[in-house]
């Protein structure tokens, strides 16, 4: 159970209990990534509905529903997706960009990604119909799922970091074999209420998934934190773009 509660705290401003972090429950924290994904569709599906039913206008319901994922990890995925986008930016070598993932400070095109991804996403959660914010919903923990196998397949691009030292030791087997159990009960759900067009979004974060890795490894040897954030959140922008278009 601590494991569980220290993914949380990791990964979500849920208030959890405050105790001390053993290595053991470290190691197994991993395993339950996919679950804060599952708290946020829980409380993403309902809130469209309770939004719809109090017409508020499209606009507004848009706007809450865009803040919810971010007000519910605290916006962490999202500053490694600001940092990748530097980083991916500076066309610099492996050593540098990995310096420009570390930066503290903001640059150009991080600010301009940003701004477009919200403007995508807002755009995007203006037309979600009852199974586009369904398919949205469940789309919360696949690409946390998509993630957690990013970080136990990838070497780790620097020995020390933030992620290196979170799952330094881990069993990456029972990791891998948490993340594919949760993308065949999550992507089964998907297919259940979408048919054929969810197994096309499947594919489509596939592709992605195998696009990343070969890029990641080629261009900053290996996965960080920063860039398993930056893959969670495109995933999730792919998710939001094509639920738009359900019926």
């Amino acid at each position: 159970m601590k494991a569980f509660w220290i993914a949380f705290s990791m990964y979500s401003r849920i208030p959890m209990p405050s105790f001390v972090w053993e290595e053991e429950d470290r190691k197994k924290a991993m395993c339950f990534f996919p679950a804060v994904g599952i708290v946020i569709g829980i409380l993403f599906y309902p809130a469209y509905l309770l939004l719809e039913w109090t017409d508020l206008g499209r606009e507004v319901a848009a706007a809450l529903l865009t803040a919810l994922p971010i007000v519910i990890s605290g916006g962490i995925h999202m500053d490694g997706y600001m940092d990748t986008c530097d980083a991916l930016a500076s066309y610099g070598d492996r050593e540098k960009k990995l310096e420009i993932l570390k930066d503290t400070h903001t640059g150009a095109f991080a600010v301009l990604g940003c701004v477009l991804y919200f403007l995508l996403y807002y755009s995007a959660c203006m037309g979600l119909s009852e199974k586009g914010a369904l398919i949205t919903a469940l789309g919360f923990p696949v690409s946390r799922a998509l993630s957690g196998l990013l970080v136990s397949l990838l070497p780790k691009a620097r020995k020390k970091g933030m992620l290196s030292d979170f799952v330094e030791g881990a069993d990456f087997k029972r990791i891998v074999c948490s993340m594919l159990l949760c993308l065949i009960a999550f992507g089964g759900l998907m297919t259940v209420f979408a048919g054929w067009q969810a197994v096309f979004l499947l594919l489509i974060l596939g592709a992605f998934f195998f696009f990343s890795m070969r890029k990641f490894k080629r261009e900053f040897g290996g996965i960080t934190g920063d860039l398993s954030g930056y893959f969670l959140c495109v995933c999730e922008l792919f998710t939001v773009i094509f639920a738009a278009f359900l019926d």
